[in-house]
């Protein structure tokens, strides 16, 4: 059996995902916790309670960790690196804790394309974990909640800019007229109904976003469209915007003939169709086997 050498943990704001893994970053053993809001004041605490039995087998163990660990609402506040940012900033700018055992991940900062500040946290260890599958001038997307946006140029990270796509659909689904909760769903209907919207968005590019999201009523209302697969049609509208977007916002000094997509399969799923659908090559990488890369990464450049 491999020796366990660190652990690595990904400490959002509503899980912990741990893992006891070797020098080269392979999972021995995993565990599941509490995210930051209800570790709050009990970090240290939490986390020897994860991780006491390996312990107790191996020793203590140097940790590496990021997402909203390392945020106002986390352990500590590790700071934000500005963009241009390389690997080796980002591990340097690593806030240690607990006598220099545990580090926290800082997050990226850049003014973006919009000249407006904009941050990430979590995602650089992503983006990280994902470096060596891209070209020498990258787009990536990492889709979310608050979807980002980000240009890799040789080895670095260049800039980014956010979409809250993933907030705007949970609340237009959850809190407005527009969508009404489904009484069932069918797979292979929402699956059209995706579609549908995402080819109207590519036949009308440059519609306004807020003149297209009343036909999530109006559809159904018609007949046009069953009640039940009306938030799938929101969800297309909402990616394939985000996606053209994107692509506008780039395109005076990048025209992007490919994506590579990060994060969870079903969401890099719906953004593969909207990217493929309007004219983009695809790449789809797993978010947590990237973050897991990532902080094999960091920890290789600590040690």
């Amino acid at each position: 059996m491999n020796e366990p050498r660190f652990i690595a943990g990904d400490w959002g704001t509503t899980h912990l995902r741990l893992f006891l893994c070797d020098a080269d970053g392979t999972a021995l053993d995993h565990r599941s916790g509490p995210g930051t809001v209800d570790s709050a004041g009990r970090f240290a605490t939490v986390l020897a309670s994860q991780t006491a039995a390996w312990e107790t087998q191996h020793g203590r163990l140097p940790a590496v960790l990021c997402g909203m660990v390392g945020s106002s609402i986390g352990w500590v506040q590790a700071p934000y690196v500005p963009c241009p940012a390389r690997p080796e900033q980002i591990a340097a700018a690593c806030t240690a804790i607990d006598n220099g055992r545990v580090h926290i991940v800082p997050g990226l900062s850049c003014h973006n394309r919009f000249g407006a500040p904009d941050l990430l946290r979590g995602e650089e260890t992503q983006l990280l974990g994902a470096l060596s599958q891209l070209d020498p001038r990258q787009l990536v997307c990492l889709p979310g909640t608050h979807t980002k946006w980000v240009v890799v140029e040789e080895g670095q990270v260049r800039d980014f800019f956010t979409a809250p796509t993933g907030e705007l659909f949970a609340l237009l689904r959850d809190h407005s007229v527009l969508v009404r909760p489904p009484q069932g769903s069918d797979p292979a209907t929402e699956t059209q109904a995706f579609n549908k919207a995402v080819a109207s968005v590519a036949a009308q590019p440059d519609a306004q976003i807020l003149h297209r999201l009343f036909e999530c009523r109006s559809r159904p209302l018609s007949a046009d469209l069953p009640p039940t697969a009306a938030a799938a049609y929101l969800s297309g509208l909402l990616i394939a915007s985000d996606v053209h977007g994107a692509l506008r916002a780039l395109s005076n000094t990048f025209a992007p003939s490919s994506v590579v997509l990060i994060g969870t399969p079903q969401l890099t799923k719906s953004y593969a169709t909207a990217c493929t659908t309007l004219g983009l090559h695809t790449t789809q990488i797993d978010g947590a086997t990237a973050a897991l890369a990532g902080l094999t990464e960091i920890h290789h450049r600590l040690s």
